[in-house]
């Protein structure tokens, strides 16, 4: 079956970076497009950004665009967000998703990773 598994997550000061991992097993990796998605306490699930199967497409939310970089290796099944200059209302459970088509919507994820947190403190 298919199984992602988020890692990286933890605690860090504002300012500081965390880079999260996910990894995909049970899926032909390369054709789906992955995505990671967000959500804080008492907030609905947010996208944060994406990537296409083949890493040549990239879109990122307005909040997080020029801070966090998303990016994959085929070759490991692999998808990363890389976070820099993180602040206090980046702290959320992160979660990757894979979705057969390039979307922006959570709908349009089958499948998804358990969630990572992350934490950033003032």
């Amino acid at each position: 079956q298919v199984q992602l598994v988020e890692s990286g997550g933890g605690s860090v000061q504002a300012g500081g970076s965390l880079r999260l991992s996910c990894s995909a097993s049970g899926l032909a990796f390369s054709i789906y497009g992955m995505g990671w998605f967000r959500q804080a306490p008492g907030k609905e699930r947010e996208f944060v950004a994406r990537i296409s199967g083949s890493g040549g497409t990239t879109v990122y939310a307005d909040s997080v665009k020029g801070r966090f970089t998303i990016s994959r290796d085929n070759a490991k099944n692999t998808v990363y967000l890389q976070m820099n200059s993180l602040k206090a209302e980046d702290a959320a459970v992160y979660y990757c998703a894979a979705s057969p088509k390039g979307s922006f919507r959570s709908a349009d994820y089958g499948y998804w990773g358990q969630g990572t947190r992350v934490t950033v403190s003032s």
